[in-house]
């Protein structure tokens, strides 16, 4: 288990990564700003010169979703997936494969939400089709970007919250 932050990283079985992460906001504004892409754009990966520069979420069962991030000196990283299960504001579960693959097969997160005295902690439970795959992920820089998106998101949600 590592942590950053927050940000807890478990390793789960011998395919699965569990992500959980405290936010000081409500589950619907959580929901809100996983689900709706002018929110998505503002925290998913913007860091270090890099930009969500697509952001599509057909949110409904069987929908899909495609982000594109845009980095520097030209750098593209794209990634999609289909909701197989949407439940506002508590969970949400989709598939995802990345554009140029870094790992094999495809990933099911399962997101829950679960908020307590105004406080929402995200659980994200991500499945692997392989141990191989599980493995290449956490040896990789994953835990620094999530943790800093999700610093991201925290901003984000102070701002909808002041908004209103």
């Amino acid at each position: 288990m590592s942590t950053a932050g927050t940000l807890q990283i478990t390793a789960q079985g011998d395919r699965e990564l569990v992500i959980t992460r405290r936010f000081d906001a409500p589950c619907t504004l959580v929901f809100a700003a996983m689900t709706k892409p002018e929110l998505v754009k503002r925290w998913l990966g913007v860091f270090g010169g890099w930009s969500l520069a697509v952001c599509e979420i057909d949110l409904r069962v069987g929908g899909a979703y495609r982000y594109e991030w845009h980095g520097p000196k030209g750098a593209r990283m794209g990634m999609r997936g289909v909701t197989r299960e949407v439940t506002p504001p508590a969970r949400w579960v989709a598939t995802g494969r990345f554009d140029e693959a870094w790992y094999p097969g495809e990933e099911i997160n399962t997101s829950v939400l679960v908020e307590q005295r105004g406080q929402t902690t995200l659980t994200n439970t991500v499945r692997y089709e392989s141990q191989e795959a599980r493995d290449m992920v956490l040896k990789s820089p994953m835990e620094k970007g999530m943790a800093a998106g999700y610093d991201n998101l925290e901003k984000v949600l102070a701002t909808m919250a002041q908004e209103g």
